[in-house]
């Protein structure tokens, strides 16, 4: 298997990076600062998504019979304000690994497979915690964050835009693995070989597996044992 795997694509927050639901919470500061209205479960729906596509969608949704110029204006808004709280949250608080996601960087980078992140983050944000954990090129081989390409999760553009940067040119040698919905669905429409669910996240398995999925693991180190029968 290991000549059929050349790179893996992991999600950052809830899944190589622990997240508390502090992602949620920097999201319900920004939405009570603006006067938006949005449930823990409508959040949660789109973790993992562009971060901008969230508010585009609440505003959307609430000012269904605004103008476009009205609904733009609020969403940035919004948007705006979550960038500050976010990068202060990243800036000011601890920022660790997920359990097992050391090991299983060295484990890869022993075998010479690609690691790639891609995000629901922006490229500010993803600096920010790419630097707070020292992932720098001799730990990961690239980073793509949402507002690198055309659409977010669950579109496959950032998987597309990975594979360029690593030159890879056959998506069915890749494992994408996340802890969303959203991540799941990126790997489908990428049309990777594996698209594997982590339920340590901000999702459970009993939320992941009504989404398309190649099996569900309960935290990296699960994840890598799986990876070491196989390779």
């Amino acid at each position: 298997m290991s000549k059929q795997i050349e790179m893996v694509v992991f999600d950052m927050a809830g899944t190589t990076v622990q997240d508390n639901y502090e992602v949620e919470k920097c999201f319900f500061e920004a939405i009570t600062n603006s006067g938006l209205i949005a449930t823990h479960e409508e959040i949660n729906a789109m973790m993992g998504w562009s971060k901008i596509k969230v508010f585009e969608t609440l505003w959307r949704k609430q000012l269904k019979n605004e103008s476009e110029d009205v609904i733009l204006e609020n969403m940035l808004k919004s948007y705006n304000n979550f960038k500050v709280i976010l990068e202060n949250h990243y800036h000011t608080n601890t920022v660790v690994s997920t359990l097992g996601t050391t090991e299983m960087f060295e484990y890869l980078k022993k075998r010479g497979i690609k690691i790639a992140l891609t995000t629901g983050f922006y490229r500010e944000v993803t600096d920010i915690i790419l630097n707070r954990l020292n992932w720098s090129n001799d730990v990961i081989d690239c980073s793509v964050a949402s507002d690198e390409v055309v659409a977010g999760r669950p579109a496959p553009f950032m998987i597309f835009r990975a594979m360029e940067q690593c030159g890879i040119t056959d998506v069915r040698k890749i494992i994408k693995i996340g802890d969303t919905p959203s991540d799941l669905g990126e790997g489908k429409n990428a049309g990777c070989k594996f698209t594997f669910g982590i339920t340590n996240g901000t999702h459970t398995e009993e939320q992941l597996q009504h989404t398309e999925n190649d099996g569900l693991f309960s935290d990296m180190l699960a994840f890598k044992v799986f990876l070491q029968s196989q390779l």
